[in-house]
């Protein structure tokens, strides 16, 4: 199997209608589009904490986040001061980073997606909430449990012949209001790499949303990435211009 690449993250309207949407009659693929769909809207602006996790250290960034449809996004990094106006630009599959200290724009090769994002447990398109699990997978509904009274979904993701994807299968739980509550990563051997977990589910941006997310390596407790949402608001719409190049070099509140 070819090496492949892959991710997700965040959301769309909460409605009787959309959890009706991923009810039993729905096959695997129809609930998985519309999970993603409600965990990243149609767009979206957040402050998150990124907390980086080591058995000899921990360090935490604040985010400024914001999302448009399936494939743009723009972060900027607004705290420590060290880090201060580093920024990732994700424009369909293509992405770019800005280094303020010395004045750089990188375009990130498609090699490089899986590749950690500030030294986290999460890699560049797992950060940016790539389509790529959508358009690169085919999904298969292996199983259902209940879970805090909720029915929950277990999807198997398999990648599509050739797809330019790193995992050689996902695993997906998402309960029946289309929360996720974990996703795993395995390699090409089916080997277990990394899973992520959500916590704390809670009303934000108008919405039950989890409030943390948290990413993990196989095997390894100590060592993990959470991302904890300070704030988060769903729009109908993020015009076009905010996701530019000229925008990724200038820091925005």
């Amino acid at each position: 199997m070819t090496s492949k690449s892959i991710t997700t993250l965040c959301a769309a309207l909460l409605s009787i209608t959309v959890v009706t949407r991923a009810g039993p009659t729905q096959d695997a693929q129809t609930i998985v589009e519309d999970g993603f769909n409600y965990w990243r809207g149609k767009s979206s602006v957040a402050t998150v904490l990124m907390t980086i996790h080591r058995p000899e250290w921990e360090r935490t960034m604040t985010i400024k986040a914001w999302t448009k449809g399936q494939k743009d996004s723009l972060f900027h990094i607004l705290a420590p001061p060290k880090d201060y106006g580093n920024g990732t630009l994700k424009k369909g599959r293509e992405m770019w980073m800005y280094n303020p200290k010395v004045n750089r724009v990188i375009k990130v090769p498609p090699s490089m997606m899986s590749q950690a994002w500030m030294g986290s447990d999460f890699s560049n398109n797992d950060l940016s909430k790539s389509d790529s699990l959508l358009t690169d997978y085919v999904h298969t509904l292996i199983g259902t449990e209940m879970h805090d009274g909720h029915k929950v979904y277990s999807i198997q993701s398999m990648p599509k012949p050739e797809a330019p994807v790193v995992w050689g299968m996902q695993k997906l739980k998402i309960r029946d209001d289309l929360i996720l509550l974990s996703q795993e990563f395995y390699d090409e051997d089916l080997q277990l790499v990394k899973a992520m977990t959500t916590l704390d589910i809670q009303m934000l941006g108008g919405k039950m949303f989890p409030k943390v997310w948290q990413m993990q390596k196989a095997e390894e407790e100590d060592r993990y990435t959470r991302l904890t949402y300070q704030s988060l608001a769903f729009e109908s719409d993020l015009p076009d211009r905010l996701f530019t190049l000229a925008n990724l070099r200038r820091p925005m509140r």
